[in-house]
């Protein structure tokens, strides 16, 4: 079996589904099914070299040029290249994913595969979820439009519409209409991780040299304004002391927004700024933190969530995490709301528990992750979704 997603970017940098799609074609092979991927990066985009699918890459270069026209190209990575590949190619595939929505991708997705014979689904990933309405009030208006001409009738000429948790197809219907999909709920997580080594611990010690080996939260996610990175340095800074570990935050941001979070007040050489982290770095990070932070006003799953988890980490994470409800049950972390009082009272609650006590709430996590968060079940729902089960 041949299975094409088509997705907007593979750029990890830039956040968003891509690294959960290369889990899934880490369990598709499992199974015996092979995983492409269609992208609107521009060709032979140096982030692609260590893609561990193949990427057919036919976007087009940025341009240089300013204006409105210009910024609305770039934003829906306009590419009449990808549409020609996917109208030859999409009869040699058994099934189709579109991960995410409002692109140029999704637009192609919409032309070619309703009329193509070929079965798909379409995995939101949390792109209708009504904080994105009264965020940007101005462009949920162009994405109504948008909705009734080709996100709406892209998702109900689909064999299912795919969300990651009850609460995010719950959301969804509530903000958008119509709605006619078949929808489906089929879980979502990431692949166990690897097993902890020296290496690894070593890595991040070299990313982080300030650091010094004394104990520390970690953010490692995006750094974007839906994170709630500002409610978890501002809650951080009226408990860093009773938390007593400093914080390490580490992921990529646009340079503006990254200089409005290190302008706020924290206390000096407590916070330390990484950027991007992968591999052996990221694992080690993971593998040492005292607990992961993750105080988001919306975030569909958390695939970082799941994977601190799995390495038997607490986790302090926001009630805007859709799978804060199962954690909860689970006992595996502490959750608060997106505000900096309720984020510091639970900075405060962590600091307050034992070391013992954050023993076994890692491996309940650890519990937890391997009954629900394994991407290998979604992978196989998905199969059988596409396979007409």
């Amino acid at each position: 079996m041949r299975i094409l997603h088509i997705i907007a970017s593979a750029d990890r940098s830039e956040g968003g589904p891509v690294e959960g799609v290369f889990r899934l074609g880490d369990a598709f092979r499992t199974m015996g099914v092979e995983q492409h991927l269609l992208t609107l990066d521009p060709v032979g985009s140096e982030y692609l070299a260590d893609a561990p699918s193949q990427v057919f890459a036919l976007g087009r270069m940025h341009s240089a040029t300013s204006g409105p026209l210009s910024r609305l190209r770039g934003w829906a990575r306009y590419s009449p290249e990808a549409l020609h590949w996917l109208r030859e190619n999409v009869a040699s595939y058994d099934g189709v994913i579109v991960d995410g929505l409002w692109n140029y991708a999704t637009h192609i997705a919409r032309r070619i595969l309703p009329d193509s014979g070929v079965p798909y689904v379409v995995f939101p990933h949390g792109m209708l979820d009504p904080w994105f309405r009264d965020q940007y009030p101005l462009k949920h208006a162009a994405k109504s439009m948008l909705w009734r001409v080709n996100e709406g009738p892209l998702l109900a000429h689909a064999r299912a519409a795919v969300f990651t948790t009850r609460v995010e197809h719950a959301l969804a219907q509530d903000t958008w209409r119509p709605w006619r999909s078949h929808d489906e709920v089929v879980g979502y997580g990431t692949a166990a991780p690897p097993v902890f080594t020296r290496a690894m611990a070593e890595a991040f010690a070299e990313k982080v040299p300030a650091l010094a080996g004394r104990p520390y939260l970690l953010f490692l996610s995006r750094l974007h304004q839906k994170k709630g990175a500002d409610i978890l340095l501002k809650a951080y800074a009226q408990k860093a002391e009773v938390l007593g570990c400093d914080l390490v935050m580490a992921g990529p941001a646009e340079p503006q927004y990254l200089r409005a979070l290190q302008a706020i007040s924290v206390p000096s050489g407590k916070v330390h700024w990484t950027g991007m982290i992968e591999g052996d770095a990221k694992w080690g990070a993971l593998y040492g933190c005292e607990a992961l932070a993750l105080t988001s006003h919306q975030e569909n799953f958390g695939v970082v969530v799941a994977e601190a988890l799995a390495c038997e980490r607490p986790v302090i994470i926001s009630d805007q995490v859709n799978i804060f409800d199962r954690i909860k049950k689970a006992d595996a972390g502490v959750i608060c709301q997106d505000n900096v009082d309720a984020a510091a009272h639970a900075l405060k609650q962590f600091a307050e528990t034992s070391q013992q006590d954050r023993v076994e709430m890692g491996k309940r996590g650890r519990d937890l992750f391997l009954r629900e968060f394994d991407i290998y079940e979604t992978a196989k729902r998905l199969v059988a979704i596409l396979k007409g089960g």
